[in-house]
């Protein structure tokens, strides 16, 4: 039984996993931003641990089939060596559970640091969607929106 399990949680298998478990996050974050179960189940450590799970499946599963993770290093010596990484269809599970990881992490962020100004729900619709999408640029429009609710802007906090 073990090993149809294990035979199960191929690649592809996960990448759909993931894609399909954030889901119900993002849809709790986006309409249900003060509510008990985002506060619960979202903005704390119950999420990431998950995806945690999951990339250290990843991890191990590069191992058992002789992953050089050294290789990995190399993505900072130029664009190059970073392609050469992203043929690696370990590598890209590596890099995508990082990156949904993230940005989830930065919804739920966003989520905890409107209540404090008292940002509408409405207008965290779209910042929170578009981080969804395109991390960083869902983290400039949330900005924006905060500097009129918290009628100051400050490069730390």
């Amino acid at each position: 039984m073990i090993e149809q399990i294990y035979s199960y949680f191929v690649i592809e298998t996960l990448y759909m996993w993931i894609n399909l478990g954030v889901l119900p996050f993002w849809f709790i974050l986006i309409f249900f931003p003060q509510s008990h179960i985002c506060r619960f189940f979202v903005t704390s450590i119950f999420p990431i641990f998950i995806l945690s799970g999951a990339y250290i499946f990843i991890l191990y599963k590069s191992y058992l089939i002789g992953y050089d993770f050294y290789s990995n290093f190399t993505l900072y010596l130029g664009l190059n060596q970073l392609s050469r990484l992203f043929e690696d269809d370990l590598y890209i599970m590596i890099f995508w559970s990082h990156f949904v990881a993230i940005n989830l992490f930065l919804g739920g962020w966003i989520v905890k640091d409107a209540e404090k100004f008292y940002i509408n729900k409405i207008l965290l619709a779209l910042p929170l969607i578009i981080t969804y999408l395109i991390g960083p640029i869902g983290l400039f429009i949330y900005w924006i929106i905060r500097i009129f609710y918290a009628k100051r802007m400050s490069l730390y906090e």
